[in-house]
């Protein structure tokens, strides 16, 4: 599918595997609506993609935790950019500990982030494609989604959740020509993953977000009468 001059909302652009899917789509002269916490990240990530490839590139600094707050950033964005045609739910924050340890509002607020959140955008940007007959949506959760690991309760509950809210919403909004897809990455080298105290090998045998973008663009390119309805991506041969 020809993705020039599509438009596209990626939350938790700023940084690694969102600003990776940024660059990536701006390659392919995609235009881009930037969700992220941070308006510093968001605004240098605007500017060096405007300039490198053309693309008009607006943003919205916002917490996906608070609906009304993400509800105003989406319709901000649709209106500035003319359309939607891609949404692709990135943002999340991990942190690991056991149950009985891990403090219940840091367990809370993973849940929050990276289900709640992914809802709420959705819930925002879906409207819009309905109305128009197509879309695609494209959830990034986690092997982590798939099995449990001790010290992972939220973190695992919170992506576990994702991939069963995308599958529901995948069978509701097909028959609407809306692609839906997650994609569930091993461990990513990210800030995210770094300071969540995760393994980080050398370079050259760990998962970079640039991976991610790979398999988000490949699945976009698709023709549209199919879409993936999973993928998983992995490290060759970690350390």
């Amino acid at each position: 599918m020809e993705l020039k001059n599509k438009t596209a909302i990626i939350t938790g652009a700023g940084k690694g595997i969102g600003k990776a899917i940024a660059v990536e789509l701006a390659k392919q002269g995609v235009h881009l609506g930037l969700m992220a916490r941070s308006a510093a990240d968001l605004e240098a990530l605007q500017a060096e993609l405007q300039t490198a490839y053309g693309v008009k590139v607006r943003y919205a600094s916002v917490d996906i935790t608070k609906r009304e707050d993400v509800d105003r950033a989406v319709q901000e964005l649709a209106g500035a950019l003319g359309s939607v045609d891609i949404l692709v739910n990135n943002a999340g924050i991990a942190q690991f500990g056991t149950l009985a340890d891990m403090d219940p509002e840091q367990w809370e607020r993973i849940i929050q982030t990276n289900l709640m959140g992914t809802y709420y955008v959705t819930r925002a940007v879906l409207p819009t494609f309905l109305g128009q007959n197509s879309g695609n949506i494209i959830n990034i959760a986690s092997t982590a989604g798939e099995r449990g690991f001790a010290t992972g309760s939220a973190y695992c509950a919170s992506k576990f959740a994702v991939l069963g809210m995308t599958e529901a919403l995948m069978q509701e909004v097909r028959k609407s020509n809306i692609r839906v897809t997650t994609l569930t990455p091993s461990t990513v080298n990210t800030e995210l993953a770094a300071n969540a105290g995760l393994k980080i090998g050398d370079e050259d045998r760990m998962m970079q977000p640039e991976d991610v973008a790979e398999l988000v663009l490949a699945t976009l390119q698709l023709p549209p009468r199919v879409f993936v309805k999973t993928a998983g991506i992995w490290t060759t041969n970690p350390q």
